[in-house]
């Protein structure tokens, strides 16, 4: 065994023995507020499956449930060389992934650029043509390498911001997200806007697909495993997609689609109860969800994704410094923490790693962070209160999973996984899991190391792999004479 490094001290047991009476009754206060039981869970997966079938019908509801125009799952053997396009908050990812003649095998070549923060509230214009340059410059260098492609090369762009697609090669911005406020592009098709900037600089590239990063880890799991049915991302955010029959999408009928064609839904599913209607919200949810940019919006999301889950921690903290006989971090100024969103899940993740019995990591932790000292009480509260905050957000994520195995009877399956969230936070995967076997009834395991009927497995890369091969997948079914859903049809002769 190779490069496993030194290993960590062992998990600590943690005693409430030495925990004064006043703190264990708020502890006892945060186990009730937080704990989510298994009547609970089955009745929220119960409501999610109806808001699934409600966003998918002509009317509408709260989950917009998007048809991607990704009409199939890939079967491993498809070819080719593509270029993929991600565009973060953070940075611009340009990928050419070439996809080989063994069965689910690709070779990638990558390079990322840093997204000025000066475009994110720019003219449109100045943003297309930085990515336009980013993706001549990357074009150049491979191609200064080699034998230049004859004609146009097809490009998957992974927008991850809400768009409306009425065409696999179409988006229309809704609305801007992670810090992008550029006049003159909601509401259009970015795709022709992208497109023009290439053109002007004489770059052969056309936009085959403009896809979904969720959508796209569904796809790029579903490459390597054919067991993945559904793409989920637990990490800042929260979303899930899955592959839905055309004759079970009323909302599609218009088009006189074969009943049985598949095709792949972006759930968009952090607007999942909205209306608060089933989620057990607690005082610290409600303050969130008014204090944010959109109040009433994403009321999933605040409950589980990262970007809330350190400021859940902290409203805790600063009820319990404020309001309460307690007074934790007694007669220290607390005005680090008083600043909304200063702490994310890492934060978290670090408290429920501390190996150590007296907590010294948290100890060090709030010191450097916070400049706050604490108790050994006081951290055996904030370790709890971790615990409690992750793993609720691990059994609600565990509702949408069942909710979408439930719809559609996916029993066995596999789930592809990808984010910060279910990546790094500690035991969210053991946490998700048992509540998967609580909503879904299965019996224990008769052996060590069997598989659960639904297993939640880290995923393939999906804003370049994945939108590499839904490009892919476009051109094929263009080849087979399926052109539902394809805006420009001379960009696949």
């Amino acid at each position: 065994m190779v490069g496993l490094g030194p290993r960590k001290p062992p998990s600590r047991k943690g005693s409430m023995a030495d925990v004064p009476k006043d703190l264990l009754a708020e502890i006892k206060t945060l186990e009730d507020a937080f704990t989510v039981d298994t009547v609970k869970l089955k009745e929220i997966t119960k409501h999610f499956v109806s808001e699934l079938e409600k966003g998918l019908s002509v009317e509408g509801g709260s989950i917009p449930m998007n048809p991607t125009w990704v009409m199939d799952f890939p079967d491993g053997y498809e070819t080719g060389t593509y270029l993929a396009l991600d565009m973060g908050g953070t940075n611009l990812r340009v990928c050419e992934i070439t996809l080989t003649e063994n069965k689910s095998e690709f070779d990638i070549i990558q390079s990322k650029y840093r997204m000025p923060e000066e475009l994110k509230t720019g003219h449109s214009d100045e943003l297309w043509e930085y990515i336009a340059d980013c993706l001549q410059q990357f074009v150049e260098t491979q191609q200064s390498e080699r034998a230049p492609v004859k004609g146009k090369i097809p490009l998957g762009f992974t927008f991850s911001y809400p768009a409306t697609q009425n065409y696999v090669d179409e988006g229309i911005l809704q609305r801007w997200t992670k810090g992008f406020d550029i006049d003159g592009v909601e509401g259009h098709n970015v795709v022709p806007m992208l497109e023009a900037a290439l053109e002007r600089r004489g770059v052969p590239i056309v936009v085959s697909a403009l896809i979904n990063d969720t959508t796209g880890t569904l796809i790029a799991s579903a490459y390597t495993d054919t067991k993945m049915k559904i793409g989920c991302i637990f990490g800042t955010g929260c979303n899930a997609a899955y592959m839905e029959n055309c004759g079970s999408i009323p909302k599609l009928a218009h088009m006189n689609l074969p009943a049985d064609m598949p095709m792949a839904i972006n759930c968009e599913w952090g607007a999942f109860d909205n209306e608060n209607k089933v989620l057990p919200r607690t005082k610290y949810d409600i303050i969130i969800d008014k204090e944010s940019p959109r109040p009433g919006q994403q009321a999933f999301e605040k409950c589980i994704a990262g970007l809330y889950l350190g400021e859940i921690f902290r409203l805790i903290m600063v009820d319990l410094h404020d309001n309460k006989d307690v007074h934790i971090f007694e007669g220290q100024d607390i005005k680090r923490l008083r600043k909304p969103y200063t702490l994310d899940a890492s934060f978290l993740s670090a408290i429920e790693d501390d190996p150590f019995e007296n907590l010294q990591e948290t100890e060090d932790l709030f010191k450097d962070k916070l400049q706050l000292t604490t108790t050994r009480p006081e951290r055996e509260l904030i370790r709890r209160a971790a615990e409690l905050i992750g793993t609720r957000a691990a059994r609600f994520s565990a509702c949408g999973v069942a909710a979408i195995c439930t719809k559609k009877n996916l029993q066995p399956c596999h789930v592809g996984a990808d984010g910060s969230v279910f990546n790094k936070y500690p035991h969210f995967k053991a946490r998700g899991a048992q509540a998967l076997r609580e909503i879904l009834d299965w019996p224990e395991k008769t052996k060590p190391g069997e598989e659960d009927p639904v297993e939640i497995l880290a995923a393939e890369d999906g804003s370049g792999v994945g939108a590499a091969l839904i490009a892919a997948l476009t051109h094929k079914r263009f080849s087979k004479g399926i052109t539902a859903g394809i805006l420009h049809p001379e960009n696949f002769k």
